[in-house]
């Protein structure tokens, strides 16, 4: 531990005796007999945590002095986890105090293990949010400078996946190789498609966009290669196709995985020469194509079912990207509902459904979802049950809402105090300072005073 405790009472006794306990157990301390004391030592050195009497007058029993010290230390130092000591029972205080944000309220004497165990928890968890404040610091510049820096196609994410399989994206997206995006459905392979031909060497370019699950069978060479007039009963133009349509830009294949073998063949001819002939002719054509393909099959088990050509899939995989799952980056739920929501306000409770839905059908189904709920909902607000999502029962115990940016900006614009917006947000006040200060939001009023 790098930072001390800080001990405040009036009596000597308790300083020492504390002073002792958590020396014997690794701990630094300093103390101070009063609350002046106290806050000049809150403002002159970081504190692990701070251990404050009640009382600090033989004569006072009522605690309004350690009251008005918790307050002082809580603006002081918003994060700052505070224990309460106490040689008078004052229940009504006590539950005042731990909804404001005391970390626990003890009595005197204390139970020495109770105390050691208190303060082993609350450091370990204060040295882990400061590890996670710091991480998600880390993660909004490298949003912030990627943003900058890329054109995301106004893509929506905060998850630390997403910025992985971003990051990797853009780097090879100069890169005159094919690239193959695999994911489940609906998770947004086409997007970080668009994302790699904005960043491309061919940008400028054609972007052709083909459903290869989706390509008749009799017709998928002359919709991938072209075809002369004559060529099949009722052509009577030349059809040109999606390759050459896509000369000089990009071909995006979709579904790659259910290119039948016989299209996987000629595919692979043209990826090898950069040949290929229209359907009814003789002449070889040439075109340079940036290829891009996307499956949510296991390609390696269909090789292995001889379903797809090895050689083709060592073509067209020279670099892999691997979009996961919308259930595996719960953190870009809320941005991408808020999104599709379009301003509509919503509930903290819908809100904390759609970060407890496991989403099968991934960034699709939440459009989805929302769009149905902003057609059905009863009032201005969305609303849990205008979803129509059933969690299992044990789901619906986990503490699975955190709220973010926006709604931590709306509490404050709504309500006159912190303490009012906390209680919105069901949070301490402590809590919601930290989580102010993990998306860097001001606390101060557009007139300069102090929430």
């Amino acid at each position: 531990m790098t930072y001390p405790i800080l001990i405040v009472d009036d009596n000597p006794a308790v300083l020492t005796s504390l002073n002792i306990l958590f020396s014997l157990h690794g701990y630094r301390c300093i103390t101070a007999q009063n609350p002046n004391q106290a806050l000049a030592m809150v403002q002159q050195q970081d504190i692990a945590l701070a251990i404050c009497d009640m009382n600090f007058r033989i004569d006072t029993t009522s605690g309004e002095e350690g009251k008005a010290l918790f307050y002082a230390l809580r603006r002081e130092a918003p994060d700052l986890p505070i224990i309460l000591l106490t040689g008078w029972a004052q229940v009504e205080m006590a539950v005042e105090l731990m909804k404001a944000g005391a970390a626990d309220y003890m009595a005197k004497p204390w139970d020495d293990q109770k105390i050691l165990t208190c303060v082993s928890n609350l450091i370990e968890l204060s040295e882990l949010s400061a590890r996670q404040l710091n991480q998600h610091m880390q993660l909004r510049k490298a949003r912030e400078a990627l943003a900058n820096d890329y054109d995301l196609s106004g893509l929506i994410y905060q998850s630390e996946p997403m910025q992985q399989l971003l990051s990797t994206a853009v780097r090879v997206a100069r890169a005159d190789v094919p690239i193959l995006i695999t994911g489940p459905n609906g998770a947004g392979k086409e997007k970080i498609a668009d994302i790699i031909q904005r960043n491309s060497s061919v940008k400028t370019g054609p972007f052709v966009r083909v459903n290869a699950g989706a390509l008749p069978l009799d017709l998928m060479e002359a919709e991938m290669f072209g075809a002369e007039p004559g060529a099949y009963t009722g052509l009577r133009q030349t059809r040109i196709g999606h390759f050459e349509m896509a000369h000089g830009g990009t071909l995006f294949l979709d579904e790659i995985g259910n290119l039948p073998l016989t299209g996987q063949a000629k595919l692979l001819r043209l990826l090898q020469t950069g040949e290929f002939q229209r359907l009814g002719s003789s002449q070889v054509r040439r075109c340079q194509v940036r290829l891009i393909c996307a499956t949510n099959s296991d390609l390696p088990a269909a090789i292995s079912r001889g379903e797809f050509r090895e050689d083709l899939f060592y073509r067209i995989n020279v670099i892999e990207l691997a979009l996961p799952p919308l259930a595996e980056r719960k953190d870009d739920i809320v941005p991408l509902a808020r999104h599709f929501l379009a301003g509509r306000s919503i509930s903290h409770e819908a809100l904390r459904l759609l970060e407890a839905w496991h989403w099968p059908g991934n960034v699709r189904e939440l459009q989805n979802v929302i769009v149905r709920a902003t057609l059905l909902a009863k009032s201005d607000t969305i609303n849990a049950e205008d979803f129509q999502l059933t969690l299992p029962d044990k789901a619906k115990t986990r503490p699975i809402y955190e709220p973010d940016e926006q709604e931590l900006r709306d509490a404050l614009n709504n309500h006159a105090t912190i303490t009012e917006a906390a209680r919105q947000l069901g949070l301490s006040r402590q809590a919601l300072y930290r989580r102010l200060a993990k998306f860097g939001i001001e606390t101060t009023k557009p007139n300069g005073e102090e929430f």
